[in-house]
């Protein structure tokens, strides 16, 4: 048997027949159908002087508004905006009072706010595109009890030298001992110039456990788990990559005001050349590893203190290890993994590379790529879920 529906218009006409018919006392009536007396008596009231067809919900648009902005001022403010689509309210209101000054007339003007809502009703302001959240894995929490515990990574603002041309510092730092691993002015923050840097540092002091970065490239895209080719090369080498939560860099406070101190004496002025700017870098670099006392050191020296790390960089990338239970599939250039005969999308970045699936309830899989978690595999939908997604949708409810 099907379910009974009932909606709010039936109920209001079996509440006026049964008025009518007497069929209770109004009281009653009214207590039947768990509405109050005046409601009741609106209803029938209603229906007595308009008919049965007016018992909708009727608008609770007030008819008058007083202070509402006049239709003339409106049309004027409408045909202006028309005239110039790319103005917006606070220069049409300029413009129009200074016309009504002009012609010697007084005319009370709404608000900017008014006036942009004048506009958005009328169509003449185009909807702001809402901005993808890529998500994140979380605010980073390890802290820094070591050298070579975190290594902190971050380009510079770029700058000009002399010749015109563009200045992007990438700058390496130890976390713990603030040593400033390197400096390097590159032409742009591509991965393929800054790949060779973090080679040749690896090379010098070892692997770090983890690379901090902010959100930025090369370190981080919006593939799945927001991997780069350069921070997948570092999980191959054993190297975590932890990303600061965007717009606070207050998280790598640290580099920061390192930062600020390498633009306060290096690049105010900027060199004439590139090349003079690296010798400037260089300079500051020794300068602030063995010459500048750190307060946060006791007043010592970040050389005095930093230690090249135990991990030495292998020659040649090591096979990521799986546990046993996991289902280990090969990403193919294009992205995607073989799951019983289906292909399913996982990331462009694991182009080549080994991922393994552990399974956690019947048709959910873990991802993981090395030791990162990348995602939820739901096998009825042949579909990777995004952990940063799944945390990104739930920032955004509370």
């Amino acid at each position: 048997m099907p379910w009974r529906q009932v909606d709010p218009m039936t109920e209001r006409l079996r509440f006026i027949a049964d008025a009518r018919q007497r069929v209770a006392s109004f009281t009653e009536l009214c207590q039947h159908y768990e509405i109050s007396r005046v409601t009741g008596y609106k209803w029938l009231h209603r229906a007595d002087q308009t008919g049965l067809e007016q018992l909708g919900e009727w608008s609770r648009r007030p008819h008058t508004c007083p202070h509402a902005t006049p239709p003339p001022l409106v049309a004027r403010l409408l045909a202006a905006r028309r005239r110039h689509p790319s103005w917006g309210p606070r220069k049409l209101l300029k413009v129009l009072r200074r016309r009504d000054r002009r012609e010697g007339r007084s005319v009370a003007w709404p608000a900017r706010s008014t006036v942009a809502d004048l506009l958005r009703r009328h169509g003449l302001i185009p909807p702001r595109r809402r901005r993808r959240f890529p998500g994140h894995p979380g605010r980073p929490l390890t802290p820094m009890t070591a050298p070579n515990r975190i290594w902190t990574a971050d380009f510079k603002g770029q700058f000009r030298t002399g010749d015109r041309i563009y200045c992007y510092p990438l700058t390496v730092q130890d976390g713990f001992s603030r040593y400033l691993l390197a400096c390097r002015g590159l032409t742009g923050t591509t991965g393929v110039e800054s790949r060779p840097v973090f080679e040749r540092l690896f090379r010098e002091y070892g692997l770090p456990e983890i690379l901090r970065t902010d959100n930025g490239v090369p370190f981080a895209t919006e593939a799945l788990r927001r991997l780069s080719q350069l921070s997948v090369w570092w999980i191959r080498l054993g190297i975590y990559p932890e990303l600061i939560e965007p717009a606070h860099p207050e998280q790598n406070g640290r580099h920061e005001y390192m930062h600020r101190v390498l633009k306060a004496v290096t690049a105010r002025p900027p060199a004439a050349t590139r090349r003079q700017q690296q010798r400037r870098f260089d300079g500051f670099r020794r300068e602030y590893n063995e010459v500048r006392p750190h307060e946060a050191l006791a007043d010592e020296t970040p050389a005095s203190i930093y230690r090249p790390s135990p991990r030495p960089y292998p020659s040649r990338l090591p096979p990521l290890e799986y546990p046993a239970h996991c289902e280990v599939r090969r990403v193919s250039r294009n992205g995607g993994i073989r799951w019983h005969k289906h292909w399913v999308n996982v990331s462009h970045v694991l182009g080549g590379e080994y991922v393994g699936f552990t399974e956690v309830d019947d048709g959910q899989w873990d991802l993981y790529f090395g030791p990162v978690k990348l995602g939820r595999f739901h096998e009825r939908l042949l579909r990777v879920e995004d952990v940063c997604g799944r945390l990104a949708r739930h920032h955004a409810r509370v």
